[in-house]
């Protein structure tokens, strides 16, 4: 991860070290790859006041856990299955839940952050952030308070800025790369996008590829999933259940 930003700057500070207590912080873990949440549980080991009660290996998982054990926090990735990590947070704010939602991802992307935030999420950590930061982010999304990577806070205020304010479109895709990210979704083939854009097929690989770069997405399931999230289309096996 790169150097975080001078603590002179008051948009970089981590927030203060919150007080202390006695009770633990319960914590749902949710991410798709065993190897990742080994790794977690292994940074949060030397923090005794974070008890992980369980562990979940998609997002459908991770919400029913959440109803059942109730965790003060659930740590959840970005990009799952089945449901991603805004999906759940989304479902878990309109079913009031206690428990807080602190979105884990390894892209610091304006859009996600935000979306994150829409979602009703209380905080988004970068997976490349020190097991500090992980531990700082959970109590104080605990305490009620948001927290956000300074890397992905100060890149979401850098495109605000650039933009003057006005409203964010899917990380600037132009009217074409936004059709074309549909089509992706909708399981549509380089052929069959072709022939109703109007332009060959490599032409739109080309697209496919511009996308995969700007979005710092590259699979066609995070792609999708991108999509969904920003309501440029709905894919009904992606519905919150």
């Amino acid at each position: 991860m790169s150097p975080l930003p001078s603590p002179d700057s008051p948009l970089s500070e981590l927030p203060p070290s919150l007080p202390a207590s006695n009770r633990k912080i319960s914590l749902l873990l949710a991410d798709d790859h065993p190897v990742v949440r080994r790794g977690i549980k292994s940074c949060l080991t030397p923090c005794p006041r974070i008890e992980v009660l369980g562990e979940a290996a998609d997002g459908q998982e991770a919400l029913s856990k959440t109803r059942e054990l109730m965790p003060d926090v659930l740590l959840t990735d970005l990009e799952m299955p089945n449901l991603s990590g805004l999906a759940v947070a989304e479902a878990l704010r309109k079913e009031h839940s206690k428990t807080r939602v602190l979105i884990l991802s390894a892209h610091a992307n304006p859009t996600y952050v935000l979306r994150s935030a829409q979602a009703g999420a209380s905080g988004y950590v970068l997976k490349q952030a020190p097991p500090d930061e992980l531990v700082r982010a959970i109590e104080t999304v605990n305490a009620g308070q948001p927290f956000f990577s300074p890397e992905a806070l100060h890149a979401t205020l850098n495109q605000y800025v650039r933009g003057s304010g006005q409203e964010f479109h899917p990380a600037g895709l132009t009217t074409r790369e936004r059709e074309v990210l549909v089509y992706i979704a909708e399981g549509l083939s380089n052929k069959e996008m072709a022939e109703r854009l109007h332009i060959s097929p490599r032409t739109v690989e080309t697209y496919r590829e511009r996308l995969m770069r700007k979005l710092d997405i590259h699979t066609i399931a995070g792609l999708t999933r991108f999509a969904v999230a920003q309501g440029l289309t709905t894919i009904p096996e992606l519905a919150v259940v």
